[in-house]
């Protein structure tokens, strides 16, 4: 069935941690690793890729680490997802059509195209600070 990466939902969760802690805290990938509890390795390669696309940025040096790169308001679930991993698809044939060899008589590919449209409505118009207010309504957003 559908299941995202593990490299996207540990790019979800640092940047909902990093959210969190407060405008412009420095947070390194080991604490938040530890804390979520997630591989180190692999929480830096998602954490690569977000500061790549803007959404997070790095700090050099001994106090060095990870902070966000913008206001957890303009981070949509979307924008972590295509900077981890490119443009979504749920079938090869939404992307290349040619690719599928029941394409010309497939009788389900428009309704992939609407269910994949609908996540992707639903991943874009959903923010960080939504998910922290809905899902984690203790914890405070950053500002």
């Amino acid at each position: 069935m559908l299941q995202v990466s593990r490299k996207f939902e540990y790019g979800l969760h640092a940047v909902t941690y990093l959210a969190t802690k407060g405008a412009g805290r420095v947070v390194t990938v080991k604490e938040m690793a530890d804390l979520i509890g997630f591989s180190q390795e692999f929480l830096s390669k998602a954490m690569q890729c977000l500061k790549k696309a803007g959404i997070v940025a790095s700090v050099q040096g001994v106090k060095g680490g990870y902070r966000l790169g913008m206001p957890p308001e303009e981070i949509t679930v979307a924008r972590i997802g295509v900077a981890i991993e490119g443009n979504p698809h749920l079938t090869r044939c939404v992307i290349k059509p040619d690719s599928c060899e029941i394409a010309g008589h497939c009788n389900y590919r428009g309704y992939m195209r609407h269910l994949q449209n609908r996540i992707q409505d639903l991943m874009a118009s959903t923010t960080i600070a939504d998910l922290i207010r809905e899902y984690e309504p203790s914890m405070p957003v950053s500002q």
